[in-house]
């Protein structure tokens, strides 16, 4: 078992274009660890002449992999799946440190963020085209799907991981070549990835990782710069739309998987016990940051006082405390900033009138912590039910019919995830397609899988990621007409 010092002394700290190299100027910043507030790594600082370079060793090599056969392709990211899978243990402990989450929490991400490598090692021998005669009898159809070219990924920090592996994957096993830049809290990961990519024989350039505090700068000359053809971003929803508006000038390929507001409803005819064990995963994996994370729970009136009370008994099972400690089952959140807007939604609630059952204070200290929380009687006009809150927080509310449950549940700008409690197939197929969101989770309180197409609608994005329909987003279709 590695030690915390060994592994983090390991880890690359500088830029990866080609290989390691510093940041122009030599500038770094630092990296914290959220249950402690200490500093665990100094990491370069990317500048925008950085994020030129990157494109440039991207731009060199784009023809090259993306003319090197698919099955070379697929086989170097089968051998990057098996290194992250015999050092799984590694990237656990470092994405604990860095980002907070309990240890068992980031094994999974660990297992989860590994399969994207190969599920789209499988995925490169299977871009198809197509071939037909015109219908007219004038000539006949040839449509070749080929690779978009460079592309720009920028990922969040709440899974270090797999928010790059499902990125990176199918972009080059399409044969694009990638640039990543990973959140500034969460930057040691996708080093180590890296790393591990080189390792497997990744070729240099073809993927590139810039670390950096100023985001927005680093970023910007790689928009305006006509040799990058897409960018793929997760986060939250004002980023996107900024993004957006700045990829438009060159008119990019883009897919956004941004914020969202997932409501989790039980209806009376649920199996109650199953839908208290899908709350708890839908609410507390990840301690609670995560996308997909249950941000309302809409509860039929007849049944709510039951699964209330027997939710507050299971969260109160959860254990507050830093996520390397073997018992620790719920971690800090990622930093101050987050904490701070935890405790503003629960206060405004509170405010306004709701009930807090379990949790609802920090408990201040060293760290960023805040506990396992449930709220009732939330009013309407509560900032909880409308943004996202991003921590361990679950607001309890109640309807009478299926079509109060079914208006509430759509109740917000965001569609990125839903769930669905009843023993009723008909409701269930009936509610499923009533709801507006891109996801739905039927009597499941985890819907995440590589085979599956991720993304939402509405503003929380468009695109998809991951399935058969993931490698899409990394390819053009080409129409050529022969006689």
């Amino acid at each position: 078992m590695v030690t915390e010092s060994a592994l983090l002394s390991s880890i690359p700290t500088r830029l990866w274009i080609g290989g390691p190299v510093d940041a122009t100027g030599g500038a770094t910043f630092p990296v914290h660890n959220p249950a402690t507030g200490e500093v665990i790594a100094q990491v370069a600082d990317a500048t925008p002449e950085d994020a030129v370079r990157a494109l440039d060793a991207a731009a060199a090599v784009q023809a090259e992999w993306a003319a090197t056969p698919a099955r070379q392709r697929g086989e170097i990211l089968r051998a990057v799946f098996e290194a992250i899978t015999a050092r799984a243990e590694e990237f656990a402990l470092l994405m604990t440190l860095e980002m907070g989450k309990a240890l068992p929490e980031s094994r999974n991400e660990v297992r989860y963020g590994a399969e994207f490598f190969r599920w789209f090692s499988e995925e490169a021998v299977r871009i198809h085209g197509r071939y037909q005669p015109a219908p007219a009898g004038t000539g006949r159809i040839l449509v070749h799907k080929q690779p978009v070219g460079p592309c720009l990924a920028i990922t969040p920090w709440n899974f270090p991981l797999a928010m790059g592996t499902r990125k990176i994957g199918p972009a080059l096993a399409a044969g694009c070549t990638m640039i990543v830049k990973p959140a500034g809290e969460t930057p040691l990961t996708m080093l180590l990835l890296a790393q591990l990519c080189s390792e497997a024989g990744l070729p240099d350039g073809v993927l590139s990782v810039i670390t950096t505090s100023h985001s927005g700068a680093v970023t910007a000359p790689l928009l305006n710069d006509p040799r990058l053809r897409k960018l793929t971003f997760t986060g939250s929803t004002p980023v996107g739309k900024k993004l957006v508006e700045q990829s438009a000038h060159g008119l990019l390929r883009t897919s956004m998987e941004l914020g969202g507001n997932a409501p989790f409803v039980v209806f009376d005819d649920a199996d109650v016990d199953a839908a208290v064990q899908g709350a708890l995963l839908a609410k507390l994996r990840n301690g609670g940051e995560a996308c997909t994370a249950a941000n309302r729970f809409h509860v039929q009136n007849s049944v709510r006082q039951e699964f209330t009370d027997k939710l507050v008994a299971a969260m109160a099972e959860y254990r507050l405390g830093n996520g390397v400690d073997p018992d620790t089952t719920l971690g800090p959140l990622v930093n101050e900033n987050q904490l701070d807007t935890v405790n503003e939604l629960v206060d405004d609630a509170v405010s306004a009138g709701a009930q807090v059952k379990l949790g609802g204070k920090a408990p201040g200290g060293p760290g960023w912590f805040y506990p396992a929380t449930v709220l009732t009687d939330i009013p309407a006009q509560a900032r909880i039910l409308r943004e996202e809150v991003f921590g361990p927080v679950a607001p309890i509310v109640g309807f009478d019919t299926e079509e109060q449950g079914l208006a509430a549940a759509n109740n917000t700008e965001f569609g990125l995830v839903a769930y669905v409690y009843t023993r009723s197939l008909d409701r269930a197929l009936r509610v499923a397609e009533g709801l507006e969101s891109g996801m739905v989770g039927v009597n499941r309180g985890v819907i995440s899988d590589p085979a599956a197409p991720f993304g939402g609608v509405k503003e929380s994005g468009f695109g998809r990621e991951g399935g058969f329909e993931g490698i899409e987003e990394y390819l053009d279709t080409k129409y050529i007409a022969l006689p």
